[in-house]
């Protein structure tokens, strides 16, 4: 008998299917053993070394980013995949066909000061991972189903009063700054939208953009008069060829980086005093919530922030104290 080789093993799963086909409710359990024993007899079987796991685990990773990055997912959420999965892969080093439901669960504990939120996007990459690897028919199981998403306590998005919006852009200390903020709190964009912007996806006439967000979807959306001011400003103080919205500030100019505009907003931050930081995202749910306490309906503001799941946006819905109380002064009857 030979050492089972690539072919071998081929044909090894398929001799098991046929066994298996032979399967039904009346099966004579000692019948099927025997034909185990036999079939099992012809092939020496070895079990994979210490090198060929770690090769077995990453080798899946990648057919997994590749096979999502044809599925639209953004490279900043691969690179998210990527790094957590090869985390994973380290932690366990084992072939992928022996991680069991333990270890996934070790690994999702062995971090103590993980948030809970923390924890259950771990388990989703996981999650998303190994039912993809079952699908695919490369595993025979999933060693998450069993494993329950931890509940995360729901907290509402915060965004800027009036008060601390006109504080952020007072606070601004360059044209360019001024821009940025103008042009995230007028569309609502996410950090990656706003860095992949291009001038000709700006049309002035119609004060709109077009840009590209999650799962490579196209969408529009709109400047504000404020907002096109600040950006023509900002653009006419440009003296570059460069072919995106936001460039670097020095030569050559260039795309301006998703990290590149966090620290804008990171230095602004220190800059004015808030109760709560200020981010991009910070932003983003200022106009959610400005939209909605000025009578924007729930299905136009999904649209606007490019949310594919409505409940995404209805958590919007429960923030404003001020539209609660409109709408109870407009309809109680005294």
């Amino acid at each position: 008998m030979n050492t089972l080789s690539v072919n071998d093993a081929s044909r090894l799963i398929t001799d098991v299917r046929v066994v298996v086909e032979m399967l039904s409710a009346d099966i004579d359990v000692q019948k099927l053993v025997v034909r185990l024993e036999e079939l099992f007899g012809n092939y020496r079987i070895e079990r994979k070394q210490d090198v060929d796991v770690s090769v077995d685990m990453s080798e899946k990773i990648s057919m997994f980013i590749d096979a999502m990055r044809i599925e639209g997912l953004s490279e900043l959420t691969l690179e998210g995949y990527q790094r957590d999965l090869s985390l994973f892969d380290k932690f366990v080093n084992k072939a992928t066909v022996q991680v069991t439901t333990s270890d996934v669960r070790k690994y999702l504990a062995a971090n103590k000061d993980n948030a809970m939120s923390t924890i259950g996007k771990k388990l989703t990459i996981l999650k998303s991972f190994f039912s993809w690897l079952v699908k695919e028919e490369l595993l025979l199981r999933d060693p998450t189903a069993k494993i329950n998403t931890p509940k995360v306590p729901k907290r509402l998005p915060r965004g800027l009063s009036i008060e601390e919006l006109e504080l952020v852009r007072e606070s601004c200390k360059s044209i360019r700054q001024r821009a940025l903020v103008e042009f995230m709190y007028s569309t609502g964009c996410r950090l990656s939208e706003v860095a992949n912007v291009k001038l000709d996806d700006i049309d002035k006439q119609n004060m709109s953009v077009t840009v590209i967000g999650k799962g490579n979807k196209e969408r529009i959306v709109y400047l504000s008069f404020k907002c096109l001011y600040h950006l023509n400003k900002y653009l006419s103080s440009r003296n570059d060829d460069c072919e995106y919205l936001f460039t670097t500030e020095r030569r050559p100019y260039r795309q301006v980086g998703n990290r590149a505009i966090q620290r804008e907003i990171t230095k602004l931050n220190k800059d004015v005093k808030l109760s709560n930081k200020l981010t991009p995202h910070v932003l983003r749910h200022t106009l959610a919530n400005n939209l909605l306490n000025n009578g924007a309906d729930l299905a136009d503001v999904q649209a606007i922030l490019g949310h594919e799941d409505p409940s995404t946006t209805l958590v919007y819905a429960q923030v404003s104290e001020e539209r609660k109380r409109r709408a109870f002064q407009k309809s109680h009857i005294q």
